[in-house]
């Protein structure tokens, strides 16, 4: 029988290679694109939240407005996102991601999550089954602690 602490170990472990992974062919990905980490940020933002305004922006990525505006500048020229007045207060730029910035994203993600292919070829069917099995257990588990709001283990 597996205790708590070899469960949560376990879990630990796996999160640390997943993570490790997973950032490794991120930043190589950005770093091959040219961009910055803030600008690839600026990038994310845009392509899961939708758009938002410049003081929003800056906030996300916590520098002042002013290296805000001349990022965008730099993702405007590069035309990676495009910058509209808001209709609602003409005076305030609205910040959406173009299709070219789209698509580097979806490449991005892509790239970050393409060593996930090699994976299974590492396990044999058995195992693969018992992994299948073990994450929607741990899914199912997740959902309804998040659907109880519960925040400590029981």
């Amino acid at each position: 029988m597996t205790s708590s602490k070899q469960f949560t170990n376990a879990l630990r472990e796996w999160s640390e290679v997943f993570m490790s992974r997973t950032m490794r062919e991120w930043f190589r990905f950005v770093k091959s694109s040219g961009l910055s980490l803030p600008q690839f940020s600026a990038l994310m933002r845009l392509y899961y939240h939708g758009g938002c305004g410049m003081s929003e922006m800056s906030a996300h990525l916590d520098v002042t407005a002013a290296a805000t505006s001349q990022m965008v500048d730099r993702l405007v020229h590069a035309g990676l996102i495009e910058r509209v007045e808001d209709p609602s207060d003409r005076r305030a730029k609205q910040l959406t991601i173009s299709e070219k910035g789209r698509a580097l994203v979806e490449k991005g993600i892509e790239a970050r999550n393409r060593w996930w292919e090699y994976l299974p070829a590492a396990l044999n069917a058995e195992q693969r089954a018992a992994v299948v099995e073990a994450l929607n257990s741990l899914a199912e588990a997740a959902r309804a602690l998040e659907a109880s709001d519960t925040k400590t283990p029981t």
